[in-house]
C-alpha cells in the first residue's frame, strides 16, 4: 500500500544559555543589527521626513473692484492718461485723468460656488489727436484656500503692454496663477497677506508709484502672476473711438504646497522603515539558525513542547 505524506508541522527547537554568555551576547548584537541599519538606509536615503508635500485645490477668487490704469500716449513723449478706483490717486492726476467705462462679470462655469473666470472690459475715451501706444494695468483679487491651511490674501494681477504703433484694442486671455517661494502651513488660518496691495487712502504719490508697489508685492513668499501667453493689440482705431481693454483672467485649479504635519511624516516614515526592516529581519532570522543550530555559540540545545504534549508530560 502506498503511503502519502497527509500532514506536517516543523519541529521546534530551543537553545539555552546563560544572560551572561556569547549565545545571549550574540543576540543582543543580531537585534541591535537587524533593527537599527534600517532606520540609518531610510533616513540617509533622503526623503524619510518628507518636509513637503502637495496637494491640488481649485482656489476661491474674488475681483476686488480695484483698478488702476496707466495709458501711455503719443506722440507726445511722456504723454499718458491715469485713472483709477482710488480718490486719492485721481486728485494727484490732474488734467491726466480720464475717466473710462468699465464694465466686469465673473462666472462660475461648474457651478461649485467658486468663480472660474472674470471678464473685464475698460472703454477709455480719446481725443482724435490721442493715441494709446502702450498701457499698465493693476487689478486687485481676494485670494482664499481652504482644503489645509485657510489662507486668505490681497493678489493682484498685473498688465503692462507697449507697441510702436498706436492701438485701437488689447485682448487679454490669461490665467491668474499662485507664486510660492515657500510651502503653506497644514493647518491653521494665515492672514498675514490679507493687506490690500495699494494704499488707497494715501494721499502721497509714492504709494501709488508702481515701481513701489510692485517692490512690495514680490517681497511676499506667496503671490499671484497673470500668466498671458499672447496678448492680442489690434490696430485701425476710429476717430471718436475708445480706445478698449478685454480681458478674461482664469482662476485655474492650482498645485498647493505645504509642510505636512507630524502624523503625516511618521506615516511616510514607518512605511519606509518596515519595507527596509523586513529584509533585515528574513536575512538575520537565516543567520541566527545557521549559528546556533551549528553551536558557533554554546547553547543547550531543547525539543520546544507543543502545549499538549507539554500538558501530557506534566500528568505523566
Amino acid at each position: 500500500m502506498a503511503l502519502y505524506e497527509l500532514f506536517s508541522h516543523p519541529a521546534e527547537r530551543g537553545y539555552r544559555a546563560g544572560l551572561c554568555s556569547k549565545a545571549a551576547l550574540f543576540l543582543l548584537l543580531a537585534a541591535a543589527l537587524t533593527y537599527i541599519p534600517p532606520l540609518l538606509v531610510a533616513f540617509r536615503s533622503h526623503g524619510f521626513w518628507p518636509q513637503r508635500s502637495s496637494y491640488e485645490e481649485q482656489p476661491s477668487v474674488r475681483f476686488l473692484h480695484q483698478v488702476l490704469l496707466v495709458a501711455l500716449l503719443a506722440p507726445e513723449p511722456g504723454g499718458f492718461l491715469a485713472w483709477s478706483t482710488f480718490p486719492a490717486f485721481n486728485r494727484l492726476q490732474g488734467d491726466r485723468l480720464r475717466i473710462p467705462l468699465v464694465s466686469t462679470r465673473e462666472e462660475d462655469s461648474n457651478y461649485d460656488g467658486k468663480p472660474d473666470m472674470l471678464h473685464f472690459k475698460l472703454e477709455l475715451p480719446l481725443q482724435p489727436e490721442e493715441h494709446v501706444v502702450g498701457l499698465q494695468l493693476l487689478l486687485t483679487f481676494s485670494y482664499q484656500l481652504h482644503r489645509m491651511s485657510t489662507f486668505v490674501m490681497q493678489s493682484m494681477a498685473y498688465l503692462q503692454a507697449s507697441y510702436a504703433v498706436p492701438g485701437a484694442q488689447v485682448y487679454v486671455n490669461g490665467e491668474l496663477r499662485l507664486q510660492q517661494r515657500q510651502p503653506l502651513s497644514y493647518r491653521g488660518l494665515d492672514t498675514r497677506y490679507n493687506v490690500s496691495v495699494i494704499n488707497g487712502t494715501s494721499p502721497f504719490a509714492w504709494d501709488y508709484d508702481l515701481t513701489r508697489i510692485i517692490a512690495a508685492y514680490q517681497e511676499r513668499n506667496v503671490t499671484t502672476v497673470l500668466s498671458v501667453p499672447n496678448p492680442v493689440w489690434l490696430v485701425g482705431r476710429a476717430t471718436e473711438a475708445p480706445f478698449v481693454v478685454d480681458a478674461v483672467i482664469r482662476y485655474p485649479l492650482e498645485v498647493i504646497a505645504y509642510r505636512p504635519g507630524f502624523w503625516e511624516m511618521v506615516k511616510f516614515a514607518w512605511i519606509q522603515y518596515v519595507s527596509i526592516l523586513l529584509i533585515f529581519l528574513w536575512a538575520f532570522d537565516r543567520i541566527k539558525r545557521f549559528v546556533f543550530q551549528n553551536q558557533v555559540v554554546t547553547t543547550i540545545p531543547v525539543p520546544v513542547l507543543a502545549p499538549g504534549e507539554l500538558q501530557k508530560e506534566h500528568l505523566a
